[in-house]
This record gives C-alpha cells, sequence and structure tokens, in this order.
C-alpha cells in the first residue's frame, strides 16, 4: 500500500511538472495523456513513468527520447522508489508491541549538542528531530544509510600486509676523504731550487716530480750512506749502512731519490722531491730560491677518487637510519646522473641549530666530476625489506596524540577503532596494534564520518544527562 501511494504520488509530481497547458484561440489545446492508476500499474508491471537513462533528474509520463537519441528507462511501479532514501534504506527501528516506534529523545534540527525528552521547537520555530530507539547505537559505531555512503564517497579497503620502502631525503655536500689527502713538509732545514709546472688545481700522479731541494742534513746522509755501500762489506758494514739508509728515510727522502743515489753511487747537490699519490693539487706554497724551515707545508694533495657525501638529516628521520642502507646520490649540478653508496658513519652529535643529524656516505668518483663543497641531494632507503600489516595514509586518523581508523562492519556500520602505527612509505602506513589482516578499513570521506560520530556522541551525552 505504502508503495502504491509513493507511486500515485511521483506521478502526481511528475505530471504536475511535466505537463503545460496552454490557454488562447491561437495555440492548440495540451493532448491528452493516459496515465496508469498505481493499483493497475503495479498487477500488471507497466511503468508508470520514464527517466533520464543517465540517472540526472529528468522525467516523463511518456515514452521519450534524449538529445543523442536513446530511450528513455522506464519504471515499472514494482521499483524501489522513495523520496527518503535515509529512511528507506535503514534498518527497521526498534518498535513497540503496537508496531509504534519508541522517542527517545528529540535532538536540535540544526545539529546542536542541545537536546529535549519533550518535543519542542528552536529559536527560529523548527521542531526538533525525534531519535528513535535503536538509531543510536551503544557500542560507540556510526550508522550510515546506504544512501548517505554513496553520496559522501565512503569506501573501504581490506588491511594487508605489504613491504614498505621509505625514502629519507636529504641534501648535503661533497667532502673530502681525509684519509686520502697527503702534506709535502720538510723534516730538515732546506732551500727550494727549482719547482715544477704545478699550480693549484693541477692533478698529479704517484712519483711525477713537483720540486728539487737542497738539504744540507740530506746531502750529509746521502754521503754517510754512499761511504758504507761502496766500502768493503763485512758483518758491521751492513748494519750500519742499514742505519744510513734509515736517516734519509727519515728525512723523508723519496724512495726514487735513494735508488738514484744507490745506482749512480754519487752524492746529489739537490733532490728531486716527487708526489706520494694521484691527485689534486689543493695547495702550493713551494717558490724557487725561498728557505724552508722544518715543518713548513710545501704542497697539499688530495685523491678525488673516492669522496664523502655528508649528508644532514632531520632529527625525526634519524631513528630509521642504519648503517649500511642504500643511498642514491644526485649532484645538482649534474641533472639525471646518480651515484650510489651505502651509509657508513652515523655522526654522534646533534646540530642544535638546524637540528640535523650528520650521516657520511663513501662514492665512487672515477671521472672526478664531484669537487669538494658541491651541493647534493641524497635518498636513503630505509626499508627493512619485511611484509607489515599496513592500510592506505588516508584511513589514519590522526590528532596527534591518539590515531584510530573507521572499521567498516557491513551494513553501514562503521567502528571507530584505535591503532598503533610504524612506519610509512609509498602511500601506505603500518599497523602494529589494533587491527588484523583483511579488516576492512575506511579509506575516504573519513572527516565526515568523524563528524557524525562526534556528533553523535556529544547528542547522547546532553540526552543521557536530560533524563537523568
Amino acid at each position: 500500500m505504502t508503495r502504491a501511494l509513493t507511486a500515485s504520488l511521483a506521478a502526481a509530481l511528475i505530471a504536475a511538472a511535466g505537463i503545460a497547458f496552454v490557454v488562447g484561440p491561437q495555440r492548440p489545446a495540451a493532448r491528452a495523456v493516459a496515465v496508469i492508476g498505481p493499483a493497475a500499474a503495479e498487477e500488471s508491471g507497466a511503468p508508470i513513468y520514464y527517466q533520464d537513462p543517465d540517472g540526472k533528474a529528468s522525467y516523463s509520463l511518456v515514452p521519450r527520447k534524449t538529445p543523442d537519441g536513446r530511450d528513455y528507462r522506464p519504471v515499472p511501479a514494482g521499483a524501489d522508489i522513495s523520496f527518503d532514501d535515509e529512511q528507506a534504506a535503514a534498518p527497521p527501528p526498534a518498535a513497540t508491541a503496537g508496531g509504534e516506534r519508541k522517542i527517545k529523545y528529540y535532538r536540535n534540527p540544526m545539529g546542536l549538542p542541545d537536546t529535549s525528552p519533550t518535543p519542542k521547537k528552536d529559536s527560529m520555530g523548527m521542531d526538533y528531530i525525534p531519535v528513535y530507539e535503536g538509531e543510536d547505537s551503544e557500542d560507540g559505531s556510526v550508522r550510515l544509510s546506504p544512501g548517505k555512503i554513496q553520496r559522501t564517497g565512503v569506501k573501504s579497503e581490506p588491511a594487508a600486509r605489504r613491504v614498505i620502502r621509505t625514502i629519507v631525503r636529504a641534501p648535503g655536500t661533497i667532502a673530502l676523504d681525509e684519509r686520502r689527502i697527503s702534506v709535502i713538509a720538510m723534516r730538515s732545514e732546506s732551500f727550494i731550487l727549482k719547482v715544477a709546472d704545478v699550480t693549484t688545481g693541477s692533478h698529479v700522479v704517484k712519483g711525477q716530480p713537483l720540486m728539487e731541494v737542497y738539504s744540507p742534513s740530506v746531502s750529509s746522509a746521502a754521503a754517510e750512506y754512499l761511504a758504507t755501500i761502496t766500502s768493503k762489506t763485512t758483518a758491521g758494514d751492513v748494519q750500519y749502512g742499514r742505519g744510513s739508509r734509515q736517516r734519509l728515510m727519515n728525512l723523508d727522502v723519496p724512495e726514487s731519490a735513494i735508488a738514484a743515489i744507490e745506482n749512480s753511487r754519487t752524492v746529489p747537490t739537490s733532490i728531486a722531491w716527487t708526489s706520494p699519490r694521484d691527485g689534486i693539487v689543493l695547495e702550493r706554497n713551494a717558490i724557487e730560491g725561498m728557505r724552508v724551515q722544518p715543518g713548513g707545508v710545501l704542497f697539499r694533495i688530495a685523491d678525488h677518487s673516492m669522496v664523502w657525501a655528508l649528508i644532514d638529516v632531520a632529527e625525526r628521520d634519524l631513528g630509521m637510519i642504519a648503517k649500511g642502507q642504500p643511498v642514491t646520490v644526485k649532484a645538482r649540478s649534474f641533472p639525471g646522473r646518480e651515484f650510489t653508496g651505502k651509509v657508513q658513519v652515523i655522526y654522534p652529535e646533534i646540530n642544535k641549530e638546524t637540528r640535523t643529524a650528520r650521516v657520511r656516505i663513501e662514492l665512487q668518483n672515477p671521472d672526478l666530476i664531484l669537487l669538494h663543497d658541491m651541493y647534493v641531494d641524497a635518498e636513503i632507503d630505509t626499508g627493512s625489506g619485511e611484509a607489515a600489516l599496513t592500510v592506505p595514509e588516508s584511513a589514519v586518523m590522526d590528532t596527534g596524540s591518539r590515531q584510530a581508523v573507521f572499521v567498516d562492519r557491513g551494513q553501514g556500520r562503521l567502528e571507530p577503532r584505535e591503532v598503533k602505527l610504524g612506519n610509512r612509505g609509498g602511500g601506505f602506513v603500518e599497523v602494529r596494534d589494533g587491527l588484523a589482516e583483511g579488516d576492512a578499513v575506511v579509506v575516504s570521506a573519513n572527516f565526515l564520518i568523524d563528524a557524525e560520530s562526534n556528533l553523535k556522541a556529544a547528542l547522547k551525552g546532553f540526552a543521557e544527562g536530560a533524563q537523568q
């Protein structure tokens, strides 16, 4: 009977909205339209009206076509017609023995936290809305009708195990490897006779001549060594000769210069000083004719084939960093070029101004394009490689001190549940406690559901207070 009454009302509304009568002697009268009665339509299954095939709010009492030639969809009397999907789709509330629903309280029609145990009007004259038994849940869950779920775009997705790959991105700079820097300094009073064509920034190789040096102490040690190796060899002379050679080595005389003394059997007036390693000349202080005191730095040479990337990681991300994690470094000067390495050292201090910790990565630099103090960007892969229970990040309602999700329990019931979270990455977040694998969680329209639950909780509290 209710369905027939609804169908009759629908036909009446469509007829009132869709048929226009034109009055006037020069206009033809409106044509008569045969409308099938609701009872007869329900018995015969004939359509009572026609609706746009795309579901738009366009109806007709007679067959009709869209502008693109498609037929309107016939709607029979037996179809699920309802102008209030909230009441039609909601589960039937509790009823008394006489079939009437029992009203628990009345709530403010504007959604304000104000309830009344008796019928009431607000300041604008609007009636308070009755709340029946069974419409508010006792377990804290939120109940939504299918119509509201569809309109608000509520979607659910089961919690599943995934491998989370969390990438920590941080800036940094290139630094020289402290173990690959050499300083050339004299260990005795010396005079520089000649300097090779080597300047700051020049690339040198191991054994390349850098300068010619005269040192009285070196010449004296060389003469003593030459005397021992040219005299008649005896057991004592051999030991004495080893001591003379060691004296030259203590004066840091290059091995090539000692070998030249042994081969020529002469004491040179000057010694050719060579580079101890391959690298770039960072500093040159040697000048022809200058006098050098012991300890004076003449050249500083650094090997650039291996460099350090010093990355400043934010303090909040420091707990995810560990030694051995793979790192990809990109230089801002060379877009598209990537350098790979691993975390070697995590420095045990925090910069109090920037609240960052320094991490060191060793990088191969075979073509020497990474330069000292160059800016770089690093991506540290902190994933463990093990699958963990995860949900989409959009499913989490984070208040700062608490995190919760809405679990879909079916039939429009959504239960708020507090969870404990872990790592994040790739649009997902790890759930360490509060969910089981397969639990369906709401991933969209969470804030609308949260507002609904807060409103119901407030109304319920006011209602209980009013009853007391």
